[in-house]
C-alpha cells in the first residue's frame, strides 16, 4: 500500500532541522526540473517535476484560483516516485508541502542572509503563507517582535489577534523600522518600494509565481544584493526578477548566488 503523508505529520516536523536538510539538500546532485504553466484569466495550473538522481523524483502539481470564495485558492497534489523502479513511493499532502518548503526556503535564505541579531519582523499579507512565517521566523528568531500588513485591515486584526503579532496601518512606516521584511501577497504591481528600504534588512519575497507578478520595485532590486532558491526556475519564469531583467534594470550577473 503506498502511504499517504498528511498534516499529522507536522508533530514530527520543526523549522531549524527543516533548513538544515534543505541546505543538505543543496549539497545534493543538481536536479533536473521542468516547469509547466497553464493560464486561464488569473486562474493558473503550475506542475513542478522535480528528478534527483540516486534519490527519486517528485510532482507537484498546483492550482491558483485568486478569486475562489467558495473553496480554498490554492489546491493541489504531490506524488513522489521511486529512484530505482519508477513506481509511486509515496502521496503526501500538498498543503503540508507547500507551507514547510515555501516558509523553509524563506527561512533558510533569513538564517544564511539575515543579521543573527534581528529584533523586528514585518510579515507583509495575512494569509496562509503569512502564518507559516510567523510560525518560522519565531524559530529561528525567537526574541523578535511581529507586526503585520495587509491591504484588507480586517483580516491583518484577525491574523494579530491569531499569531500574537502587532499591526501596522502605514506600510511604508513599518519597512522603514523592521530588520526583517517577508512578503507573501498575491501582487501583480509591486507593494515594497526601493525608497522605503535602508541598508542592512533582509527582503525576503515569495508571492510571484506567474511571469506579470512582482512585489518588489525596481529601486528595491537596484539596492539589494539578489539571491534566488534557483535560477532555472526564476529568472525566465517569474515576473519579479524576469520583468527587470528583460528591461535592463538589472543583469543576470546581479543575481549574486
Amino acid at each position: 500500500m503506498i502511504p499517504f503523508i498528511d498534516k499529522d505529520a507536522e508533530r514530527h516536523l520543526d523549522w531549524l532541522t527543516l533548513t538544515d536538510a534543505l541546505a543538505a539538500g543543496h549539497r545534493l546532485p543538481r536536479a533536473e526540473i521542468g516547469d509547466t504553466f497553464l493560464y486561464r484569466g488569473t486562474d493558473t495550473l503550475l506542475s513542478r517535476a522535480a528528478w534527483i538522481d540516486g534519490l527519486g523524483s517528485l510532482v507537484k502539481s498546483c492550482t491558483i484560483f485568486p478569486d475562489n470564495c467558495a473553496a480554498p485558492p490554492i489546491n493541489g497534489s504531490v506524488t513522489l516516485f521511486s529512484d530505482a523502479d519508477g513506481t509511486p513511493s509515496a502521496f503526501l499532502d500538498f498543503h503540508l508541502v507547500t507551507k514547510w518548503k515555501t516558509v523553509g526556503d524563506s527561512l533558510l535564505a533569513a538564517r544564511l542572509l539575515a543579521r543573527p541579531e534581528s529584533e523586528r519582523i514585518l510579515i507583509v499579507g495575512s494569509g496562509t503563507v503569512a502564518a507559516g512565517l510567523r510560525e518560522a521566523y519565531a524559530a529561528a528568531f525567537p526574541a523578535s517582535r511581529f507586526t503585520v500588513w495587509s491591504r484588507d485591515p480586517a483580516n491583518a486584526a484577525a491574523f494579530a489577534d491569531r499569531h500574537d503579532t502587532d499591526v501596522a496601518t502605514d506600510l511604508a512606516g513599518a519597512v522603514a523600522q523592521a530588520d526583517i521584511v517577508t512578503c507573501a501577497t498575491m501582487a501583480t504591481d509591486p507593494v515594497i518600494r526601493g525608497d522605503w528600504l535602508r541598508p542592512g534588512q533582509h527582503l525576503d519575497l515569495i508571492g510571484a509565481y506567474r511571469p506579470d507578478m512582482r512585489e518588489a520595485d525596481d529601486a528595491a532590486l537596484r539596492r539589494a544584493r539578489i539571491f534566488v532558491d534557483s535560477r532555472d526556475t526564476v529568472l525566465g519564469h517569474i515576473g519579479e526578477l524576469k520583468i527587470p531583467l528583460e528591461a535592463g534594470v538589472i543583469a543576470p550577473g546581479d543575481v549574486l548566488a
